[in-house]
């Protein structure tokens, strides 16, 4: 018998106009923990998605042995019936239903009559949950729990499939230190029950810890497989991007001018409850040319700050003073904020960023209409033609413009929003997590796109989760934690520890 569960031979998957997959080679031993890593649009979802049925036998070529067996899925009910089990980044999880109902939707336990036997239902889900280690009632609904734990329902819906070989794509992408701990560990133990594993990562600290062979995917080809004691980032990463990065960070020597932005006593209560301070007598500059970072543990408050700065897009009971070179001036609404030279590139670009059922070149104009019009119409050929000069300057990957957002890949995704920013010509940008859930290569990439802007004479403000990031790319730091500034520093003052001392200073109490 093979050690092998899974061998693809020779995947080609072509869509209009972009090869994704070329000749891919991919192989999984069992009870093995195999990470797949590549810059974002390399092909590593397209390849699971072949897998799994999504793309189903006969639009793509190439060959799939399992278990020692030809497979040609149809569906995705094909290969979960085979036990092979996908996790998308994006939850496929109903929140108005209960954790039971959602770890058995489709998979139903049945009773007399052909009813759904709830006692039973609610009794397995109970199991399965303590497998995963939950300890919620299974009744409770989906929108009650964290992303964390909605990530365990998801792997305990797997297990109710009788998962031999789980994917999962990018699992830890939303989640905190403690949650991604968590499901790591879950996976070890997975693999002790004998179950084996793909995990689509851009993680390079979390692959070295439970991955037992890693195979690297550049422009749709396959680059190597590297075995565990081999594995280290600079390969990784020089795999992924076809070259060394020496450095993270691009050279950015600071140009600074006169001040840009000042915010004073900026104060923001909780949407629901007006008697929660969120923001607290925040007050910070910006100067033309400067890259000024905004650190903070989650929860400190960080976008909070920002979304209620920008059109008081969040919080009530605000209130505070804005300030654009020396004068007053107001963002009560969003429109107002962008008239007044301010732009926001929120943390969260599926939801609020773009409208992902657009293409490319409605989503780079949406905030420049005017700018557009023609006789109070907007002008269509002028339209394209701004949306295609971004294309070829910001390199989005894609033949198009007339491309939908929402089948980009992430980092293509976040060039988008930025594009239409950029656009926009605003004398302040917010960038807030700019580079959350996108590879190296594509980071550097955006990392040279803030530093263009910032010689241009903008202001850049960069909220980070990552401190490493914030310490590389910017001129000046200001420490969060629970909604008051504890402190600001010059780049050449502050490391890991004198920042992170400020993110946990607590408030008097």
């Amino acid at each position: 018998m093979t050690s092998n569960i899974l061998e693809m031979r020779g995947i080609t998957k072509t869509f209009p106009g972009v090869k994704a997959l070329s000749n891919v080679t991919f192989t999984v031993e069992r009870g093995e923990i195999h990470a797949v890593c590549g810059e974002n649009g390399a092909g590593k979802s397209t390849l699971m998605k072949v897998l799994s049925g999504v793309y189903p036998h006969g639009t793509y070529d190439g060959e799939i042995i399992y278990v020692g067996d030809e497979v040609q899925f149809k569906n995705l009910r094909d290969s979960e019936a085979k036990g092979i089990v996908i996790i998308h980044q994006e939850l496929a999880l109903s929140p108005h239903m209960s954790i039971a109902e959602n770890i058995f939707l489709n998979n139903e336990r049945k009773g007399v009559g052909g009813l759904i036997d709830w006692n039973v239902t609610n009794f397995e889900a109970a199991k399965l949950l303590a497998r995963v280690g939950l300890k919620e009632n299974p009744t409770t609904k989906i929108k009650q729990i964290g992303v964390g734990k909605q990530q365990l329902v998801e792997i305990a819906k797997a297990l109710s499939k009788e998962v031999k070989l789980l994917i999962l794509d990018e699992p830890t992408a939303a989640l905190n230190d403690e949650d991604s701990d968590h499901l790591l560990d879950l996976i070890l133990s997975l693999r002790e029950e004998g179950i084996s594993s793909v995990i689509i990562s851009h993680k390079l600290n979390e692959i070295k810890k439970v991955a037992d062979r890693v195979t690297v995917i550049r422009d749709g080809k396959t680059i190597e497989t590297i075995a565990k004691a081999d594995v280290t980032e600079d390969r990784i990463i020089k795999d992924m991007v076809g070259r060394d990065l020496e450095h993270r960070y691009p050279d950015h020597e600071p140009n600074l001018g006169e001040e840009l932005l000042r915010i004073e006593n900026w104060t923001a209560h909780h949407p629901q409850d007006p008697t929660r301070v969120m923001v607290d007598d925040v007050s910070i500059d910006v100067r033309a040319g400067e890259i000024v970072g905004i650190a903070g543990l989650m929860g400190a408050g960080r976008t909070e700050f920002a979304m209620s700065v920008f059109g008081r897009s969040y919080g009530s009971r605000i209130s505070g003073k804005v300030f654009m070179r020396g004068n007053e001036i107001k963002t009560r609404t969003v429109a107002e904020a962008i008239d007044n030279g301010l732009a926001y590139a929120t943390e969260d670009r599926k939801t609020y960023g773009l409208n992902l059922i657009e293409d490319i070149k409605r989503n780079i104009s949406m905030a420049s209409l005017k700018k557009l019009e023609t006789a109070g119409l907007v002008n269509d050929n002028e339209e394209f033609k701004v949306a295609n000069e971004y294309r070829k300057s910001m390199n989005i990957k894609a033949p198009s413009v007339l491309v939908k957002t929402g089948k980009l890949s992430g980092g293509n995704q976040q060039k988008v929003v930025l594009s239409k920013w950029i656009y926009a010509d605003p004398e302040v940008l917010i960038l807030d997590e700019p580079t959350r859930g996108i590879d190296v290569g594509a980071k550097y990439e955006i990392y040279t796109i803030i530093n263009k802007l910032a010689a241009e004479g903008k202001g850049i403000i960069v909220i980070s989760s990552e401190l490493p990031e914030i310490l590389g790319i910017c001129d000046r730091v200001y420490a969060l934690s629970e909604g008051r500034i504890t402190g600001q520093l010059p780049i050449e003052e502050a490391t890991p520890e004198t920042v992170l001392k400020l993110m946990t200073m607590e408030k008097p109490r």
